[in-house]
C-alpha cells in the first residue's frame, strides 16, 4: 500500500533529524532549508530536500499537496554545503531516470565537493553518492541539466587553477567555471575548464541553446575585480563560446555577493537573464534580453525599487512564455512577485504577488510540467507550495 505524507510532516521531520544531528553541538552549522523540483514524463513531481545532514528525494503525483516516503538519495550522513546559493538539485532525463546533484564542504575553509546520485527505477533507490571530478581541490555550487538530446550537462566553480598558481607563485583571482558531461549513466567524463577568473561564490545559471550546447549565466570577474555577469555558449559539446557581458553595473568589490543570476532561452533562441547587483551603475535587481546567442543585451530593466529589498530571480521560459518571479519585502511580509511575457520578454505583464510569508523562505523557483508552469516556493510557516501560473496575469 503506498503511504503519501503531507508535506508539513515532512519538514518537521527535517527539523528533527536537524536538531538530533545537531545535540550537544553549540555553534555547528546551519541546516539547508532547501526544496528543489522537477517533474518527470509521467507527470509526477519530484524534490530534492535536505533532511538534517542527509539529501531525501520525495515523489508526489498530486502537485505537491502529498508525497511518498522520502527516499534518501545520501546512505550516511554528509557535511552538506549550507550556503546562501547552494542547494541540492534534481533533474529527470528522458527515459524518467533521476539525477541529483549536492555538495559538501570538506574542511572548515569552505573548500567543497560536487557529488551526483543517479536513479534508474524510478526513485525506488539510488546510487551511492559519487564525485562529479576527481579532482580534491574544491568545487561548489554545481548545476546540472539535461540537454534536448538527453545527455546531462553539469557545471561547477572549481579551485583547482588556484591552487596551481598558488604553488607556482602567481595570483589568481576567484575561481573557474568548469564542467563535464556524464559518459553514460554511470559517470561523468572528463572535467574542463570554460574560463579562468569567474566569482567563486555565486549560484549558476544554466539553459541549452540546441543540443550540445549549453548556455551558462555566471558572476564573472571583470578587469578591476569588477563582478558583473556574463553568459557563455557551447558551440558544440566540446567548445565553450566567447563571454559576453550581460550588463556593466560596475560592482566592484573583493567579497562574494551569494547571489547568483538566472538564465532562459525562448523557443525563438532569445536569450534572458535576471540578476542582483550594488554597481555604482544601478543597484537592485534587473533583466535584460537579447535576440540570440550572438546578439547585445538589451538596456537592463528595473524589477522592483530597492527599498523593497527584492533578491532571488528566477526565469522559466515555458512555450510561447517567458515567466518571471523574485521575492521582495513589503514592509511586513516576504512576498514572490510575478511577471509574464508572450512577446519573447519585449514586454512583460504588471507585476502582482503570487505568494508571501512572515517568516524564513527558500529561494522562489519555477518548474512547469507537460500543462502549465508553476512557482515552487518552501516556507518555514506554510511548508511547501506549488502554484499554478497562468500564461496570462
Amino acid at each position: 500500500m503506498r503511504i503519501v505524507i503531507p508535506f508539513a510532516a515532512l519538514v518537521l521531520l527535517a527539523s528533527t533529524a536537524a536538531a538530533q544531528h545537531q545535540h550537544g553541538k553549540p555553534g555547528s552549522a546551519p541546516e539547508a532549508f532547501t526544496a528543489s523540483p522537477a517533474f518527470g514524463p509521467d507527470g509526477s513531481l519530484w524534490l530534492a530536500r535536505p533532511m538534517g545532514d542527509r539529501i531525501a528525494a520525495l515523489r508526489s503525483t498530486d502537485l505537491g499537496k502529498t508525497f511518498a516516503p522520502p527516499v534518501m538519495v545520501t546512505p550516511e550522513p554528509m557535511n552538506l554545503d549550507w550556503g546562501p546559493d547552494a542547494r541540492a538539485r534534481i533533474a529527470v532525463d528522458l527515459k524518467g531516470g533521476l539525477i541529483v546533484t549536492f555538495g559538501v564542504f570538506q574542511d572548515k575553509n569552505f573548500n567543497g565537493r560536487a557529488y551526483f546520485s543517479r536513479s534508474s527505477d524510478g526513485g525506488a533507490t539510488f546510487t551511492r553518492p559519487r564525485p562529479i571530478t576527481s579532482d580534491t581541490t574544491s568545487q561548489r555550487f554545481e548545476v546540472a541539466g539535461v540537454d534536448p538530446a538527453g545527455r546531462v550537462f553539469a557545471a561547477w566553480l572549481d579551485k583547482r587553477n588556484v591552487a596551481k598558481a598558488r604553488a607556482a607563485g602567481r595570483a589568481y583571482p576567484g575561481a573557474a567555471l568548469a564542467y563535464a558531461w556524464e559518459d553514460g549513466d554511470a559517470d561523468f567524463g572528463k572535467t574542463s575548464i570554460a574560463l579562468d577568473n569567474t566569482c567563486e561564490c555565486c549560484r549558476l545559471g544554466l539553459a541549452f541553446a540546441g543540443a550540445g550546447r549549453p548556455a551558462v549565466v555566471f558572476r564573472n570577474i571583470f578587469p578591476g575585480s569588477v563582478r558583473d555577469h556574463g553568459v557563455i555558449t557551447f558551440q558544440n559539446e566540446t567548445t565553450p563560446g566567447p563571454v559576453r557581458r550581460v550588463s556593466v553595473d560596475n560592482w566592484k568589490i573583493e567579497a562574494c555577493p551569494h547571489h547568483g543570476p538566472t538564465i532562459a532561452i525562448a523557443l525563438d533562441g532569445s536569450y534572458h537573464v535576471a540578476w542582483f547587483t550594488d554597481g555604482a551603475a544601478r543597484k537592485g535587481l534587473f533583466y535584460a534580453r537579447a535576440d540570440s546567442a550572438d546578439a547585445a543585451f538589451s538596456q537592463p530593466r528595473a524589477l522592483s525599487k530597492p527599498d523593497r529589498q527584492p533578491s532571488r530571480p528566477y526565469l522559466l521560459a515555458n512555450g510561447s512564455a517567458l515567466h518571471l518571479v523574485w521575492k521582495e519585502f513589503d514592509g511586513d511580509k516576504v512576498v514572490v512577485r510575478w511577471q509574464v511575457s508572450q512577446d519573447s520578454g519585449k514586454h512583460f505583464s504588471e507585476a502582482r504577488t503570487v505568494a508571501e510569508t512572515a517568516d524564513a523562505s527558500d529561494h522562489p523557483l519555477l518548474v512547469a510540467d507537460k500543462q502549465r508552469a508553476y512557482l515552487s516556493w518552501l516556507t518555514k510557516n506554510e511548508g511547501y507550495r506549488l502554484i499554478p501560473l497562468g500564461d496570462q496575469p
